[in-house]
């Protein structure tokens, strides 16, 4: 008795001189937890007299008891003390302003709402939407879009390159968004009606061009697709992305290796101030280059010429976000700074208007 008399003082004591809620965590494992002090003795009293254990049996339950709520009591006292320390500490100044809504600082970079409205006005055409590989070989980036072999693009002043693998063959970073062309022939059911939008790359820098740069390529493949049908798609595209029903545009004869009689399309819009302005003015701006798919380029791609025939376009998602959105300089996308971006960013979940 005068043993459990002894355990009970030194625990109470260290009870009462316990700091903090680990400390006294620690003592209670250490006499009320299974391998504990009081859980010992109270493991033996099988092993004693029905007399003794008369005695040391209550004995052991008021030590318990006792225990129990002298590590309750000064569980709270402690909890009441760390309150009046943490208040002086966490006043909080109701008159200050209220701190602004991350939703309301976050912004959408332009490229993506652009692409996104892209898309939009694209699905609503009833197009697919494809990505494709960032690294692309030389066939897929060249060769089968009917480039040949001496085609200045081929070159490491143009193209970023990598160090040949061990069958002697490059990739490279692609140059434009053209390879999923192929890709998609390889892969879709026909008819084929997909966007592509993607990162591209070419070894370029100024106002109006970056070393990185977003594009977005289209591609239909049907049976009796034509011209008249290319045509229509551009128009309806660029009179709902720049909203205006009047919008001007004219389609001048050019050269593309994948495309056959190829285009380029331009706009209507005015150079006279500082800003462009679309839809007015006497100038024109080209956006978008396009055509009819090269016979070549449907070999490559699976399938026969004499039977299937398509159409392709291909314009600068960077280009035309500036255009819409009056942006000078195209360096400005890329140097994540957050005023731009504060400045010229959509709102999170701005939904796109057709």
């Amino acid at each position: 008795m005068d043993e459990l008399k002894k355990l009970e003082l030194e625990t109470i004591a260290s009870i009462t001189a316990a700091e903090d809620e680990h400390t006294l965590e620690s003592i209670r494992v250490a006499t009320l937890g299974r391998k504990g002090s009081v859980s010992h003795l109270m493991k033996i009293l099988g092993q004693i007299t029905m007399k003794e254990r008369q005695v040391i049996g209550p004995a052991l339950n008021r030590l318990k008891s006792c225990i129990s709520h002298a590590i309750l009591d000064r569980k709270e006292t402690l909890k009441r003390s760390s309150i009046k320390v943490r208040l002086p500490r966490e006043v909080v100044d109701v008159t200050l302003p209220v701190r602004p809504d991350p939703f309301d600082r976050g912004h959408l970079h332009p490229v993506t709402q652009v692409t996104d409205e892209i898309i939009s006005i694209f699905s609503d055409m009833d197009f697919a939407v494809l990505e494709g590989p960032e690294i692309e070989t030389d066939y897929y980036n060249f060769t089968a879009l009917n480039f040949p072999h001496d085609h200045p693009a081929r070159e490491m002043h143009d193209t970023f390159f990598f160090s040949e693998d061990e069958n002697g063959e490059r990739k490279l970073l692609r140059t434009h968004t053209s390879p999923m062309l192929i890709r998609a022939m390889e892969t879709k059911k026909i008819p084929i009606r997909v966007v592509i939008p993607g990162k591209t790359y070419r070894q370029d820098l100024d106002t109006t061009h970056s070393p990185m740069f977003h594009q977005l390529e289209g591609l239909v493949i049907e049976k009796n697709t034509n011209i008249a049908h290319l045509k229509w798609v551009l128009q309806e595209f660029c009179r709902s992305f720049f909203d205006g029903s009047e919008l001007n545009m004219r389609f001048r004869p050019s050269f593309f290796p994948f495309t056959e009689p190829s285009l380029e399309v331009d706009i209507q819009c005015d150079h006279s101030d500082s800003e462009v302005k679309v839809g007015e003015g006497g100038d024109w701006m080209e956006i978008i280059g396009c055509g009819m798919v090269h016979p070549n380029v449907l070999c490559s791609g699976g399938l026969d010429p004499d039977i299937y025939q398509g159409f392709a376009w291909g314009l600068g998602i960077d280009r035309i976000t500036m255009l819409k959105y009056g942006m000078p300089d195209l360096r400005s996308f890329f140097e994540g700074d957050q005023r731009w971006i504060n400045h010229y960013g959509f709102k999170p979940l701005h939904i796109p208007i057709l």
